[in-house]
């Protein structure tokens, strides 16, 4: 059972005398030490485990690589990234890239580097194509399709693709290509389904058409907070 040192004055003195009695170096869950491991980890790596660093694809600051389909990590959910990186090592989710590199993180690391790239400032967008059919795109995005009982998918991830909580991610300045292989890979059954399994049945009535469509609109659209759900 924890103790709640911040309803016990008489812990805090506990606990001041115990850390003033440890050793140099023995505090190594310290918040501040896991804190400096990810963004080593983010940075540099760790060749001795087969990990590379993450900023080779993702950006040095979490930006991504639209033109290599690598997402942007910088300011999305630190759940949601939680999530991603235990998923893609137990294999729910498979990534050529990063399923590997995830299976050679500990917990820990895990959820340090999430929290990490989930504090970053998000980047500005670099403008993208609009797509062929932007109107189209913009009306599925925005309104859905009711004959085929397709929701819209702002319903979920916000106003302009923006995020809405920890498990509707934002979608807005991603790379195209990366939205695509998603759906994509949600059509072919590859990806877990996520909240409420929408995204399989959902990915199921999207044509390539839609799919080119819908990813194009999100990554035209301005990565920033500032446009509220």
């Amino acid at each position: 059972m924890l103790l709640r040192i911040d309803r016990y004055p008489a812990a805090w003195m506990l606990l001041g005398v115990c850390l003033a009695t440890t050793a140099p170096g023995i505090r190594a869950s310290d918040t501040r030490a896991t804190a400096t491991g990810a963004k080593a980890i983010a940075a540099q790596g760790d060749a001795q485990r087969g990990v590379p660093p993450c900023a080779g694809c993702h950006g040095a600051e979490g930006q991504g690589n639209g033109l290599a389909a690598f997402p942007r990590l910088a300011g999305l959910p630190a759940r949601y990234l939680r999530q991603q990186l235990e998923t893609l090592a137990d294999g729910q989710r498979n990534s050529a890239v990063m399923s590997s590199i995830a299976k050679a993180l500990s917990p820990d690391e895990v959820s340090a580097l999430s929290a990490y790239y989930s504090e970053l400032p998000v980047p500005a967008s670099s403008p993208q194509p609009a797509g062929s059919d932007p109107a189209a795109a913009a009306e599925l995005a925005e309104h859905g399709r009711a004959d085929d009982r397709l929701p819209a998918c702002v319903l979920c991830h916000g106003r302009r693709g923006v995020g809405i909580g920890d498990d509707f991610p934002p979608l807005a300045g991603q790379s195209a290509t990366y939205i695509a292989n998603q759906l994509e890979a949600w059509k072919a059954g590859a990806r877990p389904a996520g909240p409420m399994g929408l995204m399989p049945r959902i990915a199921a009535k999207l044509s390539e058409s839609d799919i080119r469509g819908v990813s194009a609109y999100f990554a035209a659209q301005p990565a920033t907070r500032d446009v509220q759900p």
